[in-house]
């Protein structure tokens, strides 16, 4: 059976054009998506945006991301947050509402599709094309 390769330019990382981020490091996202630690390059604490409901937006750019499903990503959080660690990813119910949140704070980072970016965010991060 040949399983159909994800086209991972399809998913985008997002960023407020007036967040003075020009770009981050596939690292950088790990990092931030995974509580690991929450700075921006410019010194303030990144807020990142997670989608809330497991939508096939979600469960592509967590593979991508770390290679993981989302039971695996959910059974993380779990871990973390008992433990006290630290807390999950802000969650938003839509790709909408990632934007906004997004476009109206500095701080906030989102990951969408790439046909979903609007002239109020920025492209950050976006995986080499499978071209």
């Amino acid at each position: 059976m040949l399983l159909t390769p994800i086209v991972s330019a399809d998913i985008v990382l997002v960023a407020n054009p007036n967040s003075g981020i020009e770009q981050l490091t596939q690292s950088d996202v790990i990092n931030i998506y995974l509580g690991r630690y929450r700075r921006l390059p410019t010194g303030a604490t990144a807020i990142p945006i997670d989608l809330s409901a497991e939508t096939e937006v979600k469960a592509k750019f967590y593979r991508l991301l770390v290679d993981k499903n989302l039971a695996e990503i959910n059974a993380y959080w779990s871990r973390l947050v008992f433990s006290g660690k630290t807390r999950p990813p802000m969650q938003v119910a839509s790709t909408e509402k990632a934007l906004e949140r997004v476009a109206g704070n500095l701080d906030a980072l989102a990951y969408v599709e790439r046909a979903d970016v609007s002239s109020q965010v920025i492209i950050v991060f976006e995986w080499p094309r499978n071209d």
